[in-house]
């Protein structure tokens, strides 16, 4: 727990001082996020080690509702530095919003990932919030609904299929995960009733640009939805590395195969696992949804595949299609190998 805290509030400090300050700060907010993460994960080759089986983390929580309140307070605080009176300089202020942007794409977004899986209806919300401040409150209904029961598959939005770029990915995944979304919760509201959760992420989402114009006039209210794209643009950059190519068979009977280790992507570096929650460690985030993050193990690796370098890293070259084909699209040809000749089993 004082890795995940320390690697995942560290950048809020740092973004909230060049916020208030600029100057070197800003740079290193930059740097914490881009270039620190990348070498420690490559430059020490070390591994968290699975927690016992049972374990619990009873500051797991603390920490999600730590960072979530984080999120919410530093937003407004990064839109007022950008579009307000801060005495930024023009690079200096896109840099921060390049940071903040990774930030809230790559912690947020986790901490309000398991905040959405947590039994608690108080935490649900507080997850729900930051997404909804991310202009992306569907995300809450379709992770859920949809995703866990269709990842790896055709039927999900969220899985990217085999030779798909990541910018046609986006806007598909985008609409996709919105529409379907909105229809599971409407199957649902039949049997339970009330109001559909789509109107309150509309509410929360306004009442968030409502905070930006306040800060910062019209410019504000821009300056936030350009950080909610850029902050949900690392969102599904995650989302389509961690199931890219990746298929779960179809059964005679028409239903899915059971999900299992095969269909996930997985990362074992220490520093970018520290800083997302151990979202890298996504088979068994889809194997047990409500174990906690800390408790999260990596499966072996024969039974599930492996990225070749840490998940932000993968990232970044899913943003350049010539390349991740190169790098990731080998991986998982080998990957079908493997499968396949496991498949057949000792006399392959």
């Amino acid at each position: 727990m004082p890795l995940f805290a320390i690697v995942a509030l560290m950048p809020f400090a740092l973004i909230c001082l060049a916020a208030s300050f600029g100057g070197l700060w800003v740079w290193a907010a930059v740097l914490y996020m881009t270039v620190l993460t990348a070498t420690l994960d490559q430059a020490v080759r070390w591994v968290m080690p699975d927690a016992p089986e049972g374990a619990e983390f009873p500051a797991a929580n603390a920490l999600l509702v730590a960072l979530a309140l984080a999120h919410l307070l530093v937003f407004p605080l990064v839109v007022w530095a950008i579009a307000g009176p801060s005495g930024l300089r023009i690079g200096q202020k896109l840099l921060l919003g390049f940071a903040a942007g990774l930030w809230f794409g790559q912690v947020s977004n986790p901490c309000a990932h398991e905040l959405i899986h947590r039994g608690n209806r108080v935490l649900y919300g507080l997850g729900v919030a930051v997404y909804a401040s991310l202009l992306f409150g569907h995300h809450a209904s379709a992770h859920r609904l949809v995703h866990h029961r269709f990842a790896a598959s055709l039927d999900d939005p969220n899985t990217a299929r085999e030779g798909e770029t990541f910018y046609h990915f986006w806007p598909r995944a985008w609409a996709g995960s919105f529409r379907q979304g909105w229809r599971a919760e409407a199957r649902l509201r039949v049997t339970k009733g009330g109001l559909h959760p789509y109107f309150i992420y509309l509410m929360l989402s306004l009442g968030a640009l409502g905070v930006g114009f306040v800060v910062g006039g019209w410019v504000g209210a821009l300056v936030w939805v350009f950080l909610a794209l850029h902050g949900q643009t690392q969102l599904l950059l995650a989302d389509y590395v961690q199931h890219y190519g990746l298929r779960r068979a179809r059964l005679p009977n028409g239903k899915l195969e059971p999900v299992s280790a095969r269909h996930s992507w997985n990362a074992p570096h220490w520093f970018s696992s520290g800083l997302m929650l151990n979202a890298p460690r996504h088979s068994d985030h889809h194997a047990h949804p409500n174990r906690p993050y800390p408790a999260l193990r990596l499966p072996a690796k024969e039974d599930a595949p492996y990225l070749p370098y840490p998940l932000p890293v993968c990232c970044t070259l899913a943003l350049f299609p010539r390349l991740w084909q190169r790098v990731v699209g080998r991986r998982l040809v080998k990957w079908r190998q493997l499968s396949a000749k496991q498949a057949l089993g000792p006399q392959a």
